[in-house]
């Protein structure tokens, strides 16, 4: 556990920061009622059926319980992001207070924007076995965008979901490790804000961040965070990062792997999401995105399943599966592009 406290406890009043959120938040698709019901029923059986073929792709979590998931709107699914984001930093109660009341206004900005581009999240944080968060109205619009099979993307996006869902439960060291690192990377450090800022001012006129649509490129917003930052915060950047990486792209790959079986149109919801993930939106957009680390995201799927596929086709699951055993065996930031460096460490 990081020590000297943490920027991150009590500098957020999160229920300023719902409450804002919600007020922000686009409302979704027009739905009859009907199919709205429809979509809650059809994505609460989904995250169920999800579960067996990940179990069985995986290797993970046998004879773990199955807890329900979470169906959510776009409002719900803030308030829920908020109160985890609260278990995750340690937040303690600054309701009302001047401290937390301007950083509560910008994380409820940012919880609204994110609120239509989440389609649905697992939250080791709160409740015994953790949380399974899916939003209806975003699944909705975007299986609506890519005109393919409803009932299909349904389950397929159920299969990502659970996979982090059985990720963290069969690994439970996972949410501590995930905490303690937010937890340093949130330390106070002796800085005054001003000192800091110029800090900030000077890198971004040092460092020059031409074309690349990856953030964490040496000169993109993750390496300019980096740049910025104390060396115990900066190695608890590229532990998230790491992280992050390999709980996406793992995702990734059981989604594909478990294949047309499960899932028929698989292989066309595959090529026209990816479509999705590439196309180029407004400039504005482009920023928000960048600023909120979701470009990064997206690298993270690319770069992450690249990796999972090479350790399974060279050593299967079973061995794969050593990864989860320790924060020791997780991959260090040069592995993840390296795979082979990972199993010559980790497997001999």
């Amino acid at each position: 556990m990081a020590g000297g406290g943490s920027a991150f406890s009590g500098a957020v009043d999160w229920d300023l920061a719902a409450r804002t959120g919600v007020k922000l938040a686009r409302s979704g698709p027009a739905t009859s009622r009907y199919t709205a019901e429809t979509v809650v029923a059809e994505l609460s059986e989904a995250s169920m059926r999800a579960e067996l073929p990940v179990r069985e792709v995986t290797g993970l979590a046998d004879g773990l319980p199955v807890p329900t998931a979470q169906i959510l709107d776009r409002s719900g699914w803030i308030r829920a992001a908020a109160h985890s984001l609260e278990q995750l930093t340690g937040g303690e109660a600054v309701s009302g207070t001047m401290t937390g009341k301007p950083a509560g206004i910008q994380a409820g900005a940012m919880l609204a924007y994110l609120s239509s581009a989440i389609l649905g999240q697992y939250d080791p944080f709160t409740g015994d076995n953790g949380t399974l968060l899916l939003v209806a109205p975003n699944v909705v619009a975007v299986e609506r965008a890519l005109r393919v099979q409803p009932s299909d993307f349904r389950l397929w996006v159920c299969l990502h979901e659970v996979t982090h869902r059985v990720q963290f439960s069969s690994s439970p060291w996972l949410t501590e490790y995930m905490r303690d690192t937010v937890e340093t990377l949130g330390a106070s450090v002796d800085e005054s804000v001003s000192d800091f800022v110029a800090r900030l001012s000077s890198a971004l006129r040092d460092r020059s961040r031409g074309d690349s649509e990856d953030p964490g490129a040496p000169g993109g917003l993750v390496g300019l965070l980096r740049a910025t930052q104390a060396e115990p915060q900066r190695e608890a950047l590229d532990r998230l990062l790491v992280l992050g990486t390999l709980l996406e792209g793992h995702a990734d790959h059981v989604m594909d792997a478990v294949g047309p079986a499960v899932v028929p149109s698989v292989t066309t919801i595959r090529a026209a999401f990816d479509i999705r993930r590439r196309r180029k939106s407004n400039p504005v957009h482009r920023l928000i995105r960048a600023l909120l680390g979701m470009d990064a995201k997206m690298a993270q799927y690319v770069r992450g399943k690249a990796f999972v596929d090479a350790v399974v086709d060279q050593v299967g699951m079973d061995r794969f599966n050593a990864i989860w055993t320790s924060p020791d065996t997780l991959p260090k930031l040069g592995e993840i592009d390296r795979p082979d460096a990972w199993v010559s460490r980790v497997l001999g």
